[in-house]
């Protein structure tokens, strides 16, 4: 199974890539084989045509499974991650990818934004999405059993989606 990780914080090395890292581990049992560190694309965001983010993009659409995570700015995910999402040109950019979108915020208030706001652009972009989003409170997330409660309950749906999609 190919995973990825693609975490959408305008802070590089973020607790949201070490979330996203850690959600996709506990779904698949693996590490990731190509993790997108968003911010890292830098200004070829603002444009298309440029290599690093085509790459980006092509390798996150080659995966079986991605974790899609943003901290909840404004109550919704970042700029920095939909920029990358526009980068898929089609509504198909992600059809035959398992996407589990997981967002971050300070405290549970904003606990149905990845199932209100990331969710619908990932299935948008052609997407299968089985299980519901995942919200972590960003400063107890490495602590909490969330992470691992989540996987427990929703691994199964994850892999049997990627097994009737191949």
């Amino acid at each position: 199974m190919r995973v990825a990780v693609v975490a959408g914080n305008p802070k590089p090395q973020s607790r949201t890539l070490d979330a996203a890292n850690r959600v996709a581990r506990a779904l698949t049992g693996q590490d990731p084989d190509v993790v997108v560190d968003v911010i890292g694309l830098g200004p070829g965001l603002l444009g298309w045509g440029d290599a690093g983010v085509a790459a980006a993009v092509e390798s996150v659409r080659s995966a079986d499974v991605a974790v899609f995570a943003s901290p909840t700015f404004k109550a919704t995910y970042t700029g920095v991650l939909k920029l990358f999402l526009d980068q898929f040109a089609t509504a198909e950019g992600l059809a035959g990818v398992v996407a589990v979108p997981v967002m971050l915020g300070a405290g549970p208030g904003h606990a149905l934004a990845p199932d209100l706001l990331l969710k619908p652009v990932l299935v948008e972009l052609g997407a299968s999405c089985p299980a519901p989003g995942l919200y972590l409170i960003d400063s107890t997330y490495a602590e909490s059993t969330a992470i691992a409660d989540y996987a427990e309950r929703w691994s199964g749906a994850v892999a049997g989606t990627v097994s009737a999609l191949r």
